[in-house]
């Protein structure tokens, strides 16, 4: 049987990777610091993944079991699987390259050189790319030729939304029907595997953008806004029509961007966009805004899916005239329970918001992004609460 290691337990590594691998006939070793949920995992040795969507179906996931990705079992495990996955958000991958690179060293003792592959499913551009560069910085030169000859590290394209609801069951997760998987063919070690959901890409690049500018800018616009008016979820959000408007308008200015960008058809991307909105409106997904919300200053960094399909549409001279309200709202937002959140109002409290604004978007003072950015900012102080 086929061994996969999938760093992170929470509701994206059970719920998707891992329930995908696990359905595809592999076993699925989860690497998680959370002692807990580590020890429900090998007691229980199985759980299920509730599909709520128009249609809703239940999945029971078995072939798992829990090790700790700090402890000393990581790097054996390492040694000997087949596939890395990652679902552990994109701040933490330095963390566990250390990790990584612990257990390419062992594989590379043991003389295992079969083909292994590593996917990060994160969101972000390229964040495979990005581990296998803070791992080398962990090996050696030859340890570096090791792993060039005998492990992919492939980048992908992850899309499905993974929400949070309490189970009697701890270990049981949530997904929509939706799903997406498009892993870079080129950068595949070996045969390529057969893993229900997957599909291999020859333009990883264009799926990512793709997604950034549309589910994930789309998400975090919805989630900025609602949460200025004092709703707890993304649904709630999206049925107010103000925010819904201006979410789907945000989504098709972008859209025109992607399509000057990599020449996408343009009734096929639309008709992409029209899916993805009427994502939002599922009933059974009451994602939280806070969830979507957290870690805003990732979010406002120049490559992630506020500033990034701003600057790229305006970049052609195209209107952005509602993507503007993302990165203005996302200056207010304020979750006591997110560090970046309150490091963000911290700053902006003893700086001034425009300040705050260029150090995170690298947007300067004078460019008229910034400008129109920082007008809707002063406006979204006088928005009601529903």
């Amino acid at each position: 049987m086929k061994q996969a290691i999938m760093f992170g337990a929470g509701n994206i590594g059970r719920g998707f990777i891992g329930a995908l691998l696990s359905r595809s006939g592999w076993h699925v070793t989860f690497a998680d610091v959370v002692e807990p949920l580590i020890n429900a995992i090998n007691a229980q040795k199985r759980y299920t993944v509730h599909i709520l969507d128009q249609t809703c179906e239940d999945w029971e996931i078995e072939n798992i079991s829990a090790v700790s990705s700090v402890g000393d079992q990581i790097a054996p495990a390492i040694a000997a699987c087949d596939l890395i996955t990652t679902a552990v958000g994109p701040l933490v991958l330095a963390k566990i390259a250390v990790t990584i690179a612990d257990g390419i060293r062992a594989r590379m003792a043991a003389g295992n050189k079969e083909p292994m592959n590593v996917i990060c499913c994160e969101n972000g551009l390229r964040t495979t790319t990005r581990l296998k560069n803070e791992i080398y910085k962990h090996l050696s030169e030859e340890e570096q030729a090791f792993a060039e000859e005998n492990i992919g590290f492939a980048d992908c394209a992850v899309d499905r939304i993974c929400p949070k609801p309490e189970f009697e069951n701890p270990l049981d997760a949530a997904v929509e029907e939706y799903m997406e998987w498009d892993v870079e063919r080129a950068s595949w070690k070996g045969e390529l595997a057969d893993i229900v959901g997957l599909t291999y890409t020859d333009d990883v690049m264009a799926c990512l953008e793709r997604k950034l500018f549309t589910l994930n800018s789309g998400h975090a616009v919805c989630a900025y806004l609602g949460h200025l008016k004092g709703y707890r979820t993304i649904l709630e959000s999206i049925q107010d029509p103000v925010i819904g408007d201006i979410v789907h308008a945000a989504m098709r200015e972008n859209g025109e961007g992607l399509i000057r960008e990599f020449s996408f058809d343009r009734d096929t991307h639309y008709a992409y966009v029209e899916r993805i909105f009427r994502r939002f409106q599922n009933p059974h997904l009451k994602d939280e805004v806070e969830r979507v919300g957290r870690e805003p200053i990732r979010k406002l960094s120049p490559g992630d899916r506020l500033i990034k399909p701003l600057v790229t549409t305006a970049g052609y001279g195209l209107p952005v005239d509602h993507m503007i309200f993302g990165a203005a709202a996302a200056l207010r937002f304020r979750c006591d329970n997110d560090p970046q959140s309150v490091q963000m109002l911290e700053r902006i409290q003893k700086e001034t918001a425009g300040t705050v604004l260029t150090a995170y978007t690298e947007l300067k003072a004078d460019n008229p992004l910034h400008t129109r950015i920082m007008d809707v900012y002063r406006a979204l102080a006088l928005a009601p609460k529903a």
